[in-house]
């Protein structure tokens, strides 16, 4: 049997593992060296330089939840980006190894192990070596996967005429709905491609900075200010600005952003020069920006601003002809990157992924496939490697048994209305009706 010039390092408070794995490895491996508690992780991976970390999830310790494994397994990540980690972990603690993959583990075996899984994956993380430290050579941002939908249609054609030009984009919709997807697509198609596009989520800063981040600060103009910073209206100088959850900024914020968008200059923090910018803006919000102008919570003014053309994304299961080509690009995403032999999904399987609420739409689509994929069993995935529940099905898709024309219309906003959880808006657009037609048809059938 041919020994891999390759080198092993167990990390595991256990005694008989540790022992065991001093036997197991050595003959298939040039060197191995074990240790039995992380405190001397990083010094042993700096003298012993392994090829692999073989890391336990668990250590017997105040924290004994897999979070101390997780902890070590990012350190191991940032510090030795070249060290492939392979995690080991109880049945019970898959989900935690699952999570581990995606901070960058290499994979995972289950304990008990089966010698020859171990072995396998300890000679694929090998071979896979330092693969993963070269540098990767920038792409082009890829094309939007558009649906055939007729509302994905509509907003496909109002994108191509739009997408070259400068006008502002305001993109609204539920969570997950792929907003900065679409802003991406946007920019894609702008005159403005040649270079990347600028991407500001509102939603994460916090009031303090909502100045120095946006518009940019010199040395000293507060405590921290050590240096200039350059803000990202400046960084997106001709190019795309991307503001995300929009809806954030607080109202006393939103007259500094409406001013830079009017004068097309920005003033750093602690200065007063002016520079002038060149942008191409395209906003997201999941909020109602019209009812928050009207209570008072969103300036009118700048909600003319950053809305010249809007564009709403219909939420993933009013696009259910997407989940298939969806689901097919997510399995062979996740498949290269966890480096699992998983080719494709059947037709059960996609049945199913239609009959699923989705309600954090395709970010959740995403997420699921992500995680199926990393614990298939099978090449292609089938209905029960998704272990998905009943209480995660639409039961909005109800068949309707009727003997009039009433009792027809009755059940249809009966299910509408439970469809969108008694939005009553949202209820009277998707059955084309009036807002007073549909009271007064709740009213007729006390509902």
């Amino acid at each position: 049997m041919l020994k891999l010039k390759s080198k092993i390092l167990v990390v595991d408070d256990n005694a008989g593992v540790r022992a065991t794995l001093n036997i197991l490895l050595p003959p298939r491996f040039e060197a191995v060296e074990t240790v039995g508690t992380p405190k001397v992780l990083i010094s042993t991976v700096r003298s012993f330089r392994p090829d692999v970390v073989l890391l336990d999830m668990n250590f017997e310790t105040d924290i004994n939840t897999g979070n101390e494994g997780l902890y070590w397994l990012s350190e191991l990540r940032r510090q030795f980006p070249d060290i492939q980690v392979v995690l080991m972990t109880a049945y019970a603690d898959v989900p935690l190894a699952v999570e581990g993959m995606k901070r960058g583990a290499f994979d995972f075996i289950v304990k008990p192990w089966e010698n020859e899984r171990l072995m396998a994956v300890l000679e694929t993380a090998c071979r896979q070596g330092k693969a993963d430290s070269q540098p990767i050579a920038k792409h082009h941002q890829p094309a939007m996967l558009w649906g055939a939908s007729p509302a994905m249609t509509a907003i496909r054609h109002t994108v191509e005429k739009v997408a070259p030009t400068d006008a502002t984009v305001l993109i609204t919709g539920e969570n997950g709905t792929g907003k900065d997807v679409l802003a991406n697509e946007i920019h894609r198609l702008s005159s403005r491609a040649a270079k990347p596009m600028v991407s500001v989520d509102i939603g994460a800063l916090s009031e303090s900075l909502f100045e120095s981040e946006l518009f940019g600060h010199v040395k000293g103009a507060f405590t921290d200010a050590r240096t200039d910073h350059t803000g990202k209206f400046e960084q997106a100088n001709g190019t795309t600005l991307f503001l995300d959850e929009i809806g954030n900024i607080p109202l006393h914020l939103q007259s500094k952003l409406l001013r830079v968008l009017q004068n097309r200059c920005v003033t750093k923090v602690g200065d007063t020069k002016s520079v002038p910018i060149d942008i191409r803006l395209v906003c997201a919000t999941n909020k109602d920006l019209p009812a928050m102008v009207r209570d008072g919570q969103f300036r009118e003014d700048l909600y003319y601003r950053i809305n010249t053309v809007t564009l709403q994304l219909p939420p993933l299961r009013e696009r259910t002809d997407e989940i298939e080509p969806l689901a097919s690009l997510f399995i062979e995403r996740y498949a290269k990157k966890y480096r699992r032999n998983v080719t494709g999904i059947s037709e059960g399987a996609v049945d199913l992924l239609r009959r699923c609420r989705w309600s954090g739409n395709v970010r959740e689509l995403q997420n699921r496939i992500e995680q199926t994929v990393i614990l298939a069993e099978n090449e292609v995935l089938r209905p029960d490697d998704f272990q998905i529940n009943d209480s995660e099905l639409n039961t909005m898709a109800f068949p309707i048994q009727a003997e009039s024309l009433e009792d027809a219309e009755e059940q249809v906003i009966r299910n509408a209305v439970k469809k969108y959880n008694g939005n009553l808006t949202l209820v009277a657009k998707a059955l084309n009706i009036s807002r007073p037609t549909l009271y007064n048809r709740l009213k007729k059938y006390g509902i």
